[in-house]
C-alpha cells in the first residue's frame, strides 16, 4: 500500500532543513542561519537593485558574524633600516663636552670639513652638504672617544653592499697589542719548527723558505697612519690593521671589488693574506702613496738621524713656515708645482728597502766551511730605490698611453677667485684642490687602480715537470716462462763451461809437477 503524498513531502522538507542546519567546518554558521540573517538584513534596508547587491550583502552579513571574535588592537609597527639608522645618528647632534681644553684640543686635530667640501664643491666633488655634515660629526665623536694628535677625512670607498668611510689619524702612542701581533707574525719560522721538533721529532729537511719581507713598524712608512672606517656617520669606527708588505704584494696582482663586510673572505689568485679588511688597508696604502700631493714648497725635508740597528734612516718632512703660496694660474698649467709627500712603495711591498740576505738566520748545525762557500757565491743584492721623497709629478711616467695627472682651473670665468684643481687619472677618484696656502687630498671611488685593457687574472704557474725518464728507473717487463728457462740453461752451460775450464788447470798443473 503506497504511502500518502502529504507524508512524502513533509518527510523531504524536514530532511531538506536539516540539510541546511549543517554547520560549516571553517564558519561554524549553517546555511539555514546565514539565509535567515541575509533575507532578514534585506527586509530592513529594503535596497533597490537587490539582486545585483546580494554577493556584497552576503559578505558583509559574514563579516559581521566575525567582527567579534577580531582583535582590535594594531599591529606593532617594525623599524626600518632608515629608521634605525636616523636613531644611531641622531647621537650625533648630542654634544658630549663643552669644557675649554676639550674645545681648544677639538680645534687643532678635527679638521674643518665644511671648508674643505666648498672647495671641493668647485671641483665637482663631495659627498653632498648633508652627508658632508654627518661626517663630520662622526669624525668629532672619532677626535673625542680616541686619543688623536691627527685627524683627517680620508675618502670614501665604494662596495657592493655598503660603502667605507675612511678617517685618517694619528695617535699619541703606539698600541701594545697590535705591536704584540706583529711581533709574533714577525718571529722566524725556525724558532716555531725547533719547538715543534722538541715536541715531535722528525727527519730534518734541508729546504730553507724565503725569507718574508718584515713588516714595517706602526709609525713608519705605509703604516704612518692609522685608518678608521665606518660603513655610515653614527655606527662604531672600526680600527684597520697595520699593513704587511706581503699583502702589499698580493693586492698589486689582484681586482677585486669591495663588498663592505671587513670580514669578508677573498676568493683570489694569487691568494691574499688575510680578508677584506686587509685588503682595504693595503688599497688605502697604495692610493695614499700614489695620489697624495701638495704644492711645491710647502713641505720641506727633514732627515733624521739613523741608529745603530740595520734599519735604515727614516727620511720625513716638516711644513715650511717661509711657504707663501704659488699662483693658482701657474698650479693649473704646470705639474711641476705639485710634489708627492707620501713615500713611494718599493717593489718589496715597504717604504724603506730591507736586506733579507742579511736578516736571514744561519743555521748553526752546518760548518762552518759551508757557510763560507755559500757566502762567496751569493752576491750582496742591490738596494732597490724609489723616487725621493717630494718629488715633482712632472716626473710621474705614463701608463697605458694615459697622462698620470689632469690638472685645471676651476673656473676660467672667474680666475682671479678660482682654485687649482688636479685629478689622478691612474688612481680614479683621487683629486687634489690648492688655493694659497690650503691644500688638501680626497678619494671617492671604487678603489681600484686603472688597468690599460681588460683585466685577466695571472695564470696559475706550469705544473713541475716529471723525473726525466732514463734506464736507471724505467721498469722492466717480467720475462716469460721460456725466457727464464733459456736464462736458466745459459747459466748452467756457462757453469759447466767454467768447471770445465777449472778442471782442465788443476790437470795442467799436475802434470808439470810430476815433470
Amino acid at each position: 500500500m503506497a504511502a500518502p503524498e502529504g507524508n512524502n513531502n513533509s518527510a523531504q522538507a524536514a530532511n531538506f532543513k536539516a540539510f541546511l542546519m549543517k554547520k560549516g567546518a571553517k564558519s561554524g554558521q549553517s546555511l539555514y542561519e546565514h539565509l535567515t540573517h541575509l533575507l532578514t538584513k534585506v527586509m530592513d534596508e529594503h535596497p533597490d537593485d537587490a539582486v545585483d547587491v546580494i554577493e556584497e550583502m552576503s559578505r558583509n552579513v559574514k563579516q559581521d558574524v566575525f567582527k567579534g571574535l577580531r582583535s582590535t588592537l594594531r599591529n606593532v609597527s617594525q623599524s626600518s633600516a632608515a629608521e634605525l639608522l636616523a636613531e644611531q645618528q641622531r647621537l650625533l647632534f648630542t654634544p658630549k663636552d663643552d669644557s675649554a681644553q676639550t674645545t681648544e684640543m677639538m680645534g687643532t686635530v678635527l679638521p674643518n670639513l665644511n671648508e674643505v667640501a666648498f672647495y671641493l664643491e668647485q671641483a665637482g666633488v663631495g659627498l653632498g652638504r648633508e652627508e658632508t655634515q654627518r661626517v663630520f660629526l662622526a669624525l668629532k665623536h672619532l677626535v673625542e672617544s680616541e686619543s688623536l694628535t691627527h685627524c683627517r677625512l680620508w675618502g670614501k670607498i665604494l662596495g657592493r653592499e655598503s660603502n667605507y668611510i675612511i678617517a685618517e689619524a694619528e695617535t699619541e702612542y703606539r698600541d701594545e697589542e697590535e705591536e704584540l701581533k706583529q711581533s709574533a707574525e714577525e718571529a722566524p719560522e725556525e724558532e716555531k719548527e725547533a719547538e715543534a721538533k722538541e715536541k715531535f721529532p722528525v727527519p730534518r729537511s734541508t729546504y730553507k723558505p724565503p725569507p718574508l719581507v718584515p713588516k714595517e713598524a706602526i709609525g713608519t712608512g705605509a703604516n704612518k697612519y692609522v685608518y678608521y672606517v665606518c660603513s655610515e656617520p653614527g655606527l662604531p669606527w672600526v680600527k684597520l690593521p697595520s699593513v704587511s708588505p706581503a699583502q702589499i704584494s698580493a693586492a698589486r696582482q689582484i681586482k677585486k671589488f669591495f663588498t663592505g663586510r671587513l670580514n669578508h673572505q677573498l676568493l683570489t689568485y694569487p691568494p691574499f693574506p688575510g680578508n677584506e679588511a686587509n685588503y682595504l688597508r693595503a688599497q688605502i696604502a697604495r692610493i695614499s702613496a700614489g695620489t697624495q700631493v701638495s704644492p711645491h714648497g710647502f713641505y720641506q725635508i727633514l732627515e733624521e738621524e739613523g741608529d745603530e740597528s740595520d734599519e735604515p734612516s727614516q727620511v720625513s718632512y716638516e711644513v715650511n713656515p717661509e711657504f707663501e703660496g704659488t699662483p693658482v694660474d701657474e698650479m693649473a698649467k704646470s705639474l711641476s708645482t705639485w710634489v708627492h709627500h707620501v713615500p713611494h712603495i718599493l717593489r718589496q711591498g715597504r717604504c724603506t728597502w730591507v736586506n733579507l740576505a742579511a736578516k736571514q738566520q744561519k743555521d748553526p748545525n752546518e760548518d762552518e766551511e759551508a757557510d763560507e762557500e755559500d757566502e762567496e757565491e751569493h752576491d750582496e743584492p742591490e738596494p732597490e730605490v724609489g723616487p725621493p721623497l717630494l718629488t715633482p709629478l712632472s716626473e710621474d711616467t705614463e701608463l697605458f698611453n694615459t697622462a698620470p695627472w689632469t690638472s685645471r682651473l676651476s673656473s676660467t670665468l672667474t680666475p682671479q677667485h678660482a682654485i687649482a684643481l688636479l685629478h689622478s687619472n691612474l688612481w680614479p677618484g683621487a683629486h687634489a684642490y690648492a688655493c694659497g696656502k690650503k691644500f688638501e687630498n680626497i678619494y671617492i671611488g671604487w678603489g681600484l687602480k686603472k688597468s690599460g685593457a681588460e683585466y685577466s687574472p695571472p695564470l696559475p704557474p706550469l705544473p713541475q715537470q716529471e723525473y726525466p725518464d732514463g734506464p736507471e728507473i724505467t721498469e722492466a717487463l717480467d720475462p716469460t716462462p721460456q725466457e727464464e728457462q733459456e736464462l736458466r740453461n745459459a747459466l748452467e752451460e756457462q757453469q759447466e763451461a767454467q768447471e770445465n775450464m777449472e778442471e782442465t788447470e788443476e790437470e795442467e798443473e799436475e802434470e808439470e809437477e810430476d815433470d
